[in-house]
């Protein structure tokens, strides 16, 4: 299939914000040996700014082809195989699999890139499409060249499974991700806290996690989520002291660790409280958010940078291991992922950024470079965070949106999910963090213990958000068991159901066994799920 490109000579176009083939833009394409090409763009002094790079190759699919891409930042729930649907937008990196042959193909952009990609596939050919907007609008490049992407594409070798292709592929996109140290796993607050925390339930519940975890050698992690700083809920910043709940930062830091556990804190970087800095650091009037709780900071002024910088810098000071950084994305855009792909575009039109020189995918990236710079050593997880744009830089990401301890179908459709269909990037890409465990009385624990007791076999990041009114003897049991083989390395587990569901119930683990999870049996809590 993807093999084919080599010979392919592909066709370029560009778009402005005056319409397609502006003659005063280049398009240039650069092989990189036989299984690869950069794009470059750049426009003569005065053209119109530049929105959208394309790239076709044609390249006939075979009937039948089942298609797979990623998503735009979180998977919410959608991510799965289907046939052509050629105005289908799969973003990053997309996988072909022919039924009939076995065969499979695939095709990305490397992670880091200075453009929101995307591609789309139909019968005759693929077609990358590069958004370099800044913000809504085309960008002002000025005298420079746009590096905008660069592209491989893999082929199965004979008898390569699917998944093993789909991993291989992302090693190739991502040339030095950024992984743990240790295998991570422990508590979240958020679950069954939902922001109403205090410094005591936090040293109260860490302590509940550490006495489930028995491992000597790799302590637990405790993350302290939204509820500690002076605004509400998530409403933002300032972050440089606690609520009244919280008067000494530092010293719960050190408590935490002392009982044993890795100290972890939330943070959402680019909101603060209405008049607490100058007009100059925020987003425009016309960004969709205008108007929304809060005031959203402009990542493309160099003052906000400098204020995440010194923000990140002080948690990591404060002595906290692990920063989960948050809403990024949808604070910069004013999109959540779902809606970018349903909508076709990242964000609204009509608004940019202060620096109209640089794309959002640009802006974006040196936004988390200055978080990775800020946190020296400390560990980074990112949330609501493009994963393309910050492996390399982030420890950890959550690849899907919210699980639930209120919900089981939203645990289901969500955490499940993206465990299925973003495992090719766990340890390839950062490690790949499906989501907590919402152990609470509201969520049945026969479909919670085997959510539990897949995470811990995954290989992948274990979080638990354990409500002290749910810890009967059996869930202590299952916890004290899970933590246990979440604190050891372990290879990925594989979804072998996963090109026919998009709620994979079929897996196989590093031990070799298979085990066959119920997800779905009736009931009527299943129509209860919000929408």
């Amino acid at each position: 299939m993807f093999s084919d490109l080599e010979g392919a000579a592909p066709k370029t176009a560009v778009w402005t914000e005056s319409g397609r083939g502006d003659t005063a833009a280049e398009v240039r394409l650069t092989s990189i040996g036989s299984r690869g090409v950069r794009v470059d763009v750049s426009a003569a002094p005065g053209s119109a700014p530049l929105t959208q790079v394309a790239v076709r190759w044609k390249v006939r699919l075979p009937a039948g082809v089942r298609l797979l891409g990623d998503h735009w930042e979180r998977g919410y729930g959608d991510l799965e195989w289907r046939g052509v649907v050629p105005e289908r937008a799969l973003p990053w990196y997309v996988l072909a699999h022919d039924p009939p042959t076995g065969s499979t193909s695939g095709i990305g952009v490397e992670t880091g890139a200075a453009s929101f990609a995307s591609f789309r596939a139909d019968e005759s050919g693929v077609t990358l499409l590069l958004d370099i907007r800044c913000g809504g609008r085309g960008v002002v490049l000025g005298d420079r060249a746009l590096s905008a992407a660069t592209v491989h594409w893999v082929d199965a070798d004979p008898a390569e499974p699917v998944f093993a292709l789909a991993g291989r592929l992302c090693r190739t996109l991502c040339p030095a991700p950024r992984l743990p140290a240790y295998p991570v796993y422990g508590g979240n607050d958020w679950y069954f806290r939902y922001g109403r925390i205090t410094a005591e339930t936090v040293c109260q519940d860490a302590a509940t996690i550490r006495e489930l975890s028995l491992s000597p050698e790799n302590a637990p992690v405790f993350v302290a989520d939204a509820g500690w700083f002076p605004a509400a809920g998530c409403d933002g910043g300032p972050y440089d002291h606690g609520n009244a709940h919280f008067p000494d930062m530092p010293g719960l830091a050190a408590k935490l660790r002392a009982q044993g556990v890795r100290p972890g804190i939330w943070i959402r970087p680019l909101l603060t409280q209405p008049g607490s800095v100058p007009d100059t650091w925020l987003l425009p009037g016309k960004h969709p958010l205008a108007g929304a709780p809060g005031a959203g900071l402009d990542p493309s002024v160099p003052e906000v940078l400098e204020r995440v910088r010194t923000d990140i810098a002080r948690l990591a000071g404060w002595g906290y291991e692990w920063i989960k950084h948050d809403f990024t994305t949808y604070d910069a855009t004013g999109r959540w992922g779902f809606q970018m792909q349903t909508s076709g575009s990242v964000t609204r039109d009509g608004w940019s950024f202060a620096d109209r020189g640089r794309t959002t995918a640009e802006i974006l990236l040196k936004l988390y470079r200055v978080i990775r710079e800020g946190a020296g050593k400390a560990s980074l997880i990112g949330c609501n965070t493009v994963g393309h744009l910050g492996a390399g830089l982030f420890e950890l990401q959550r690849t899907g949106d919210d699980t639930s301890g209120k919900h089981w179908e939203r645990t289901r459709k969500m955490g499940i999910n993206t465990l299925a269909f973003r495992m090719p990037q766990h340890g390839m890409f950062f490690a790949a963090d499906a989501d907590c465990v919402g152990l609470t009385p509201a969520v049945p624990w026969e479909r919670n213990r085997q959510w539990l007791d897949l995470l811990a076999r995954s290989g992948t990041p274990l979080f638990v958000s354990a409500d002290p009114a749910a810890l009967g003897p059996e869930p202590r049991a299952a916890l004290t068991e899970a933590f246990a083989r979440a604190a050891v390395p372990t290879k990925p587990a594989e979804p072998l159901d996963w090109l026919e569901t998009t709620c994979p119930r079929l897996w196989r683990f590093a031990d070799g066994e298979t085990i066959r999870y119920d997800w779905t049996e009736f009931a009527e809590s299943a129509f209860e799920c919000p929408p």
